[in-house]
């Protein structure tokens, strides 16, 4: 419920020091940098008043075009063998290589993953505040790594789309599905196996190169600095703390909880849930996302899915947020999906209630994604206080 002295809002100056200091580290999944992040978050957030707060390691297996790339060249060889005539051999690595790819852009068991690549260490950071008997609990997330960048993300031509058709591109809320396109070569040697054309099979090929030069181009880009994605988020959390120490809220237990190794595929937040499930029964854990909260406009994500869309757990929960956004007087767009997965899918997955607190730009992306312009003078750091504020709201809210 909200009180009546109306709503907290953090200053300003502690966001943009978190996401100054986060910006001044080099920090790709599974990174030594990743670890000081997590060390310097693990000594801001004590010093923002909470006194139980960790570095934990997990396993991950750090950035995901490794792995993509020998998925991409498994593609092209299939259909390159489809085209020298030997179709069900291309088929049957087509086959392989859909499935694989499926498991792993989808956050499955990373069957394929697990074969090829070695395990490496990553650090979540988990702070708690609050009674841990306490009948419910609130977890909020962030991720403190940071992406690399690609040709293949540069806004410009979505940009454009808006300014010159505003109205017809304003129907579309569900981000572009780039991650289909990795498809395109195995579906395209199944069909040349079973109809014995090899149109599908040459398209494919054609489609499936493209694929992989975009792939190798990210994996030789660098880090970006990430100031939007998501030192926004690891911000907020600071900002949360901050505002719990000022005024606590009574009767729930808060987790702040910023996992490394987002980028490659969630693998932070599966650690996380590994360690933890058997303390944060879903009937009682509420999970409220924090990712990329720095772009103009804040937005509530309905779901997600590189693939396949999926709603969120528990639709309840995002009807919450968006009260307690409304009373607070904040401006929350709704009806947006993302085809990117965020740390969100694990715990909506597990079956608990899940809800993305994200920001959009006018032209409904997310300002300065993997390019090189994430740098802290391009967030907007009104957006970032809303979201605390809204994050604080949620807390009354699940408070008995």
């Amino acid at each position: 419920m909200s009180v009546a002295t109306g709503p907290l809002r953090a200053p300003e100056a502690t966001l943009r020091e978190v996401v100054d200091a986060l910006c001044a580290i080099e920090r790709p999944p599974c990174s030594e940098g990743e670890w000081r992040a997590a060390e310097w978050l693990r000594a801001r957030l004590a010093a923002a008043g909470v006194d139980r707060v960790e570095v934990e390691r997990e396993t991950g297996y750090g950035t995901y075009p490794k792995t993509m790339l020998a998925l991409g060249a498994l593609a092209i060889a299939g259909a390159g063998a489809a085209l020298l005539g030997r179709r069900w051999l291309g088929a049957a690595m087509a086959t392989a290589c859909t499935v694989a790819f499926v498991d792993e852009v989808e956050n499955g068991p990373r069957l394929f993953r697990s074969r090829l690549r070695s395990e490496r260490n990553l650090a979540n950071v988990v702070a708690r505040i609050g009674p841990d008997d306490a009948g419910r609990t609130l977890v909020v997330l962030a991720h403190h790594d940071a992406p690399q960048t690609g040709a293949i993300f540069d806004q410009g031509l979505q940009r454009k789309a808006f300014e010159l058709m505003p109205e017809f591109m304003d129907r579309f809320r569900t981000s572009i599905p780039l991650w289909w396109i990795g498809l395109a070569c195995p579906v395209g040697t199944v069909a040349s196996a079973v109809t014995g054309r090899r149109g599908p099979a040459g398209a494919g090929l054609v489609v499936g190169a493209v694929a992989l030069a975009a792939m190798a181009d990210i994996s030789r880009s660098p880090t970006v600095p990430g100031a939007n994605d998501n030192a926004s988020g690891v911000a907020g959390l600071v900002g949360l703390a901050e505002l719990l120490a000022e005024r606590p809220v009574a009767g729930i237990r808060v987790l702040l909880v910023s996992c490394g190794a987002e980028e490659a595929f969630q693998d932070g937040i599966r650690g996380f849930l590994r360690s933890h499930r058997h303390a944060l029964p879903p009937e009682r854990t509420w999970m409220l996302n924090l990712e990329t909260i720095g772009s103009p406009h804040l937005a509530l994500l309905e779901g997600e899915g590189p693939l396949v869309m999926r709603d969120y757990h528990d639709p309840a929960f995002r009807e919450l947020v968006a009260r307690e956004a409304g009373s607070a007087g904040i401006a929350l767009e709704r009806d947006l999906r993302s085809r990117a997965s965020t740390d969100s899918v694990i715990p909506s997955r597990a079956g608990y209630p899940t809800a993305t607190v994200s920001s959009v730009t006018p032209w409904r992306s997310l300002a300065n994604y993997h390019w090189p312009s994430d740098v802290p003078e391009n967030v907007d750091y009104e957006t970032v206080r809303d979201a605390v504020t809204l994050a604080y709201a949620v807390a009354e809210a699940l408070a008995p």
